[in-house]
């Protein structure tokens, strides 16, 4: 005699919970990035972990493991008024992604990373002496230096833009992430970027 009864099932969800990959303050994916500078790539580091809790500190070069957006939340932290709060860095950079993705209904992630790779200058100068005269040289900047200055950029615009004004700071964010994605020379981290080519430029 067949039996019609119905397999028992599993819990619902659990195997979808485990194959579904994590996503960046669970909303945003962090796969199918796409990269536009092959120079930077590696450097930018894209995953779901938005605090290490200082695990790569102290470590060289081991920053570039750590996420873009973790550095981009510790470069917010470097002035005097968010020195060491990391909360409150990690809730601004939340909501201006928030933000980001109201205005251009794509992936902040995504935008971070377009924003980043504009905002990474080629060249800059360094001074070499002759003689007892320093005169300015141009040279390549590394790739992880491009990094490393293109968030120094942004955040620095963060801090411009918002630091006394009535711009809140959330909005003052998104507004350099969203220009600089665009490669728009009035956001400041753009303009920065152009501004240290254009030197490095007339001093070859």
């Amino acid at each position: 005699m067949s039996s019609d009864a119905p397999e028992p099932e599993s819990p619902a969800g659990t195997d979808d919970e485990e194959s579904a990959p994590a996503k960046l303050f669970d909303q945003w994916e962090v796969t199918d990035i796409e990269y536009y500078d092959p120079s930077t790539e590696r450097y930018i580091t894209v995953t779901p972990i938005a605090h290490t809790m200082g695990r790569h500190a102290g470590k060289q070069f081991k920053k570039s493991e750590i996420s873009i957006v973790e550095r981009l939340i510790n470069r917010l932290m470097q002035t005097d008024e968010n020195t060491g709060k990391k909360q409150q860095a990690t809730r601004i950079t939340r909501e201006a992604f928030e933000i980001v993705n109201d205005r251009t209904e794509e992936n902040p992630v995504q935008i971070l990373v377009q924003a980043v790779e504009n905002s990474a200058p080629r060249e800059e100068t360094v001074r070499l002496k002759y003689g007892g005269i320093s005169v300015p040289k141009a040279v390549d900047v590394s790739p992880q230096r491009r990094v490393d200055q293109a968030l120094k950029f942004l955040a620095e615009g963060v801090y411009q833009d918002s630091f006394k004004t009535p711009t809140d700071v959330e909005e003052a964010l998104a507004n350099q992430l969203v220009g600089a994605a665009n490669d728009d020379v009035s956001t400041y981290a753009v303009n920065q970027k152009e501004e240290k080519e254009r030197v490095a430029a007339a001093a070859r």
